[in-house]
């Protein structure tokens, strides 16, 4: 793994690992990686590095922080009245992530506090590996505001509805260990073991053909909360896609020739 310590000029940091995983950092430890404009921007970047690279099929978000994931926005430009510029972007919303359209699985790997918007940036991420060390919160509440960037609305969908609204409307924190009981964390580790446990579940995905997983996620997201019959449409024409890959014919005969495939993720 590459020394995430060592001092970047810029906040947001994207590296290909290999074995088709790319790691994005999120570097501002002097503000606790509070989002502001310059996050917002090339974390938006790093999505559409990630979907343009037929290389990378999935990418690790971590913190450089030994003991905060995110704080969130950047609570000096909202004291500021700036409360919706540039912590936000067109695309992809708040740290130019939490609404952007994305094909390629991202995994947030958590070591320490996920707070407010940073919790909702992992929300916003397919799945989630964190370590016993980890505890997720929305305090906007005890601001004065509200979590607009998915957490309202995304965390009954992946926690039992009292205890998604009991966060929401208390502020207080859940615990790894809980959150990994729920449901919502994927891999619960030692303190520290986190992004190890998380590269072997993005190598997982990575070792798989790469449209198929990006098909099966995308209906398996839109699906949530259809009617069967919807949802069964959604995958009945993600699987048309897919039938139109050089991957499609290739799974198959890689079965018959008795040798691992070779994913082109076309």
């Amino acid at each position: 793994m590459p020394d995430r310590s060592a001092p970047a000029s810029e906040p947001v940091r994207f590296e290909v690992l290999g074995e088709h995983v790319a790691l994005v950092t999120l570097d501002r430890p002097e503000k606790r990686n509070a989002v502001n404009g310059a996050v917002a921007r090339l974390l938006e970047d790093a999505v559409r590095r990630a979907d343009a690279d037929p290389d990378v099929r999935a990418v690790l978000l971590v913190s450089s922080h030994p003991r905060v994931f995110c704080a969130g926005a950047d609570l000096s430009q909202i004291g500021a009245g700036n409360t919706e510029g540039p912590m936000e972007t067109v695309e992809g919303g708040f740290a130019g992530f939490v609404r952007a359209p994305r094909r390629t699985p991202w995994i947030a790997v958590v070591e320490g506090a996920a707070l407010a918007g940073g919790f909702e940036i992992a929300l916003a991420c397919d799945l989630l590996v964190a370590s016993t060390a980890a505890t997720f919160a929305l305090p906007e509440v005890t601001r004065g505001l509200l979590a607009t960037a998915g957490g309202v609305h995304r965390l009954p969908r992946v926690l039992p509805r009292n205890v998604a609204l009991e966060m929401i409307a208390t502020g207080a924190p859940l615990d790894a260990a809980r959150a990994h009981a729920f449901g919502l964390v994927n891999r619960l580790t030692e303190p520290g073991a986190a992004l190890a446990a998380a590269a072997e579940l993005a190598r997982g995905i990575a070792g798989n053909a790469p449209v198929a997983v990006q098909e099966a996620l995308s209906a398996a997201k839109a699906a949530a909360g259809l009617p069967d019959a919807e949802g069964q449409a959604l995958v009945e024409a993600a699987m048309a896609r897919l039938r139109g890959t050089e991957d499609y014919a290739e799974g198959p005969r890689a079965f018959l020739e008795k040798r691992a495939p070779r994913w082109t993720g076309r």
